[in-house]
């Protein structure tokens, strides 16, 4: 019972931070549509290069901590030592303040050399507005990284919906206000397009810096409240030696530079993309409006929904890592496995109906969100859908080499996969002249090689065989027949109401409805499965009393 109530806890937490996400990523995407009327295409790509180039600096200054401070302090937890999770807690924040102030700063001086490096010379404005909020991050993330260490995810998820509530009201407002100044300032300047655009996009990033402070204000409460029953906790311990804090310090950058340099590759693709397919699109012959407005579309309409699922695995890996580092530590191998097929087993439940249903709704959801009928995005959608799949388990495979110690493992796969990446990415440009669905088709291409170069990692190193049937199958073929059916009921109620919204909504919820019915009947998930997940038993009933369970 003690195993199961352990692997029922790490799930629940894993499925609190993916809930927290998903909301997160929702409200991100409703304003995210209002702030699109407001600066266009042109604006989204403006806004979406600034925050490629912040979310590299956010990659090397922060965005390791929480995982490497949930691992660091687990692992301490496990041993029955909060004496010495608590010092690499604050060795860990230390480390936090002086890179985050670092890049902070470089960002903010070099916001013109980045934005022009990636010729979109105007982002530079909101880079600039960006630059305090990797401080920001750094501090809150290693505050998350410390409960989530303690098996608590709770905090992390308040804070991430906080943070993502005021950075929408924000954005919103701040772009609406902001664009206008700089349609002025423009029309004083005789580039009234741009400068409106580069102003509105500042906006848009002023509401994620705000958003950080109100994130961290919350998260800085919780921690200061519970810091007294830490300390009550450390002296009924068994006294342990306390580590210096050199050796933490040591051991805090060992354990993040790996780490590090695995999420910067694996991320880092996205900022490539950008420079190499405006630089390509440029020797082609493109404008700077085309290929400009083109990007717009994708980092601001196709990626935006791709990443609402892909949240799901990002989530549940934050999770993962410390529950596995303490199995590890534990040297409990039977758990690890366990763990582990738990882990990719959900994510897949999710992606797979994820990926489909984008897949065949492509068009109306663009049109019913961002009142776009225009093919190309419909397309890019479409085909962009395959790689929730493969970027799902992909995260949730780096998290899972993460928490085994085999940091080293993601970061050589990145580095193949990367490589490999870019010269696909040219060919498609240059040889099939692809123009956007190249990048499409790459980003595809290079999460699908970090699947195979991680599954055969963790193979190795953990010894484990992923079972296949239940994991990939049989989601699979259940959300192809979920698919089918979610076509059908689209297609139906748009030729009876000659209307998008209410056929495209009710689709989406047959089409939930319908593939848990499949799960279900099929054997794809089981009662002692559900029972594992939030609100597992109201859905066992709710199932049984429909005779399907």
């Amino acid at each position: 019972m003690a195993g199961k109530g352990k692997k029922t806890n790490f799930l629940i937490q894993g499925s609190i931070l993916a809930i927290a996400s998903i909301v997160s990523r929702i409200i991100g995407l409703v304003y995210r549509i209002p702030m699109q009327q407001v600066i266009g295409d042109g604006g989204n790509n403006l806004y979406g290069t600034a925050f490629e180039i912040y979310n590299v600096f956010l990659l090397i200054s922060s965005f390791s901590l929480p995982l490497a401070v949930s691992k660091l302090v687990s692992a301490k937890v496990a041993q029955g030592d909060r004496k010495n999770a608590y010092r690499y807690f604050k060795g860990s924040l230390f480390f936090a303040m002086i890179s985050g102030l670092a890049v902070t700063l470089i960002v903010f001086f070099g916001a013109d050399f980045f934005a022009t490096l990636l010729h979109t010379p105007f982002s530079s404005f909101a880079l600039r507005v960006l630059a305090p909020t990797l401080f920001i991050v750094a501090v809150m993330g290693t505050i998350r990284g410390f409960f989530q260490g303690l098996g608590t995810t709770m905090p992390s998820a308040i804070s991430q919906i906080i943070e993502q509530i005021v950075n929408a009201i924000i954005s919103i407002v701040a772009s609406y206000i902001l664009f206008s100044y700089g349609a002025k300032v423009g029309a004083v300047l005789g580039d009234e397009t741009n400068y409106a655009q580069a102003y509105g996009a500042a906006g848009g990033t002023m509401g994620t810096c705000i958003g950080a402070v109100a994130g961290l204000f919350f998260i800085s409460f919780v921690f200061f409240a519970y810091r007294p029953v830490m300390k009550k906790l450390i002296r009924k311990e068994k006294k342990h030696p306390a580590d210096a804090y050199r050796k933490i310090i040591r051991i805090v950058i060992m354990t993040i530079i790996p780490v590090l340099l695995s999420t910067t590759i694996y991320n880092i693709s996205s900022v490539v993309d950008n420079g190499l397919f405006k630089a390509l699109a440029e020797h082609q012959g493109y404008s700077a409006d085309v290929y400009g407005d083109l990007w717009g579309i994708f980092t601001g309409k196709t990626k935006l929904l791709l990443n609402v699922p892909i949240a799901i695995a990002s989530a549940l890996a934050a999770s993962t890592v410390p529950t596995l580092a303490a199995a590890f530590a534990n040297k409990d191998m039977d758990t690890l496995r366990r763990r582990i097929h738990s882990a990719i087993r959900f994510t897949m439940l999710i992606a797979f109906p994820c990926a489909v249903g984008m897949g065949v709704l492509s068009g109306p959801i663009l049109q019913l969100l961002f009142d776009d009928d225009v093919a190309i995005s419909a397309q890019m959608l479409s085909v962009g859908s395959i790689s929730i799949v493969f970027y799902s388990l992909s995260t949730i495979s780096n998290g899972v080499l993460q928490g085994i110690d085999k940091m080293r493992v993601p970061v050589t796969n990145a580095i193949y996969a990367l490589v490999l990446h870019v010269g696909f990415l040219a060919v498609l440009m240059l040889v099939f002249d692809m123009n956007i669905m190249a990048v499409v088709w790459a980003n595809t291409f290079y999460a699908f090689v970090m699947c195979i170069l991680n599954h055969w990692g963790i193979r190795r190193e953990a010894k484990y065989k992923q079972e296949i049937k239940k994991s990939f199958v049989s989601p699979a073929i259940s959300a192809c027949i979920m698919g089918v059916i979610v076509f059908g009921v689209y297609k139906l109620l748009a030729l009876i109401l000659h209307m998008n919204a209410i056929p495209t909504i009710a689709a989406i919820i047959v089409g939930m409805l319908s593939y848990a019915v499949i799960m279900i009947a099929t054997k794809g998930i089981t009662k002692a499965e559900l029972e594992t997940m939030p609100k597992g038993n109201v859905l066992i009933k709710i199932f049984e009393k429909l005779h399907l369970m």
